[in-house]
């Protein structure tokens, strides 16, 4: 079954870029979540956090094989910030669709709290999905149309699992 997942953490660019090509992943969208203003756009989207939407084959990989990539591909202690890019819509963030993904979620960080690997705790937030805008096209697939463009993730640590 295709299930759907919404992560932030930093630019949507780079989070995308190596999302999209773990196992089970059949789709990915950039857009934004959290906020409450409607229509965000990248110019005005205050509350928002530049997310990733990841559709995946359940039967191919799991919520918590997400989370465990997703917490090693950028840094979840830095509050508003990624990398150079600062802000609330660079924050790390958990939107779950429902309890089961929210206390997955919660198992997950205090997990990767108990790792070591941090020197400082996790500050990703966990927000429930109200809704989630797409971006612009331009920034969709950004890194795929232009492979010489900013990332700050990367694969920094082993599997947590």
């Amino acid at each position: 079954m295709i299930k759907q997942a919404v992560f932030a953490g930093g630019c949507f660019w780079g989070l995308e870029e190596l999302i999209r090509r773990q196992k089970g992943v059949v789709d990915t969208e950039v857009g934004y979540a959290g906020g409450t203003e409607p229509d965000p756009t990248y110019e005005h989207h205050p509350g928002y956090a530049e997310s990733v939407a990841i559709s995946y084959d359940d039967t191919k990989t799991s919520y918590r094989e997400l989370l465990d990539f997703f917490f090693r591909i950028h840094d979840p202690t830095t509050p508003n910030r990624q990398g150079g890019d600062i802000g609330s819509s660079y924050r790390s963030a958990i939107f779950y669709g429902d309890e089961i993904e929210k206390k997955e979620a919660e198992d997950f960080i205090l997990l990767v709290n108990k790792s070591g690997r941090w020197k400082d705790p996790v500050v990703t937030t966990l927000e429930p999905l109200t809704k989630f805008y797409k971006a612009e096209e331009y920034h969709q697939d950004y890194l795929e149309k232009n492979p010489g463009g900013y990332t700050c993730h990367f694969i920094r640590f082993g599997s947590y699992l």
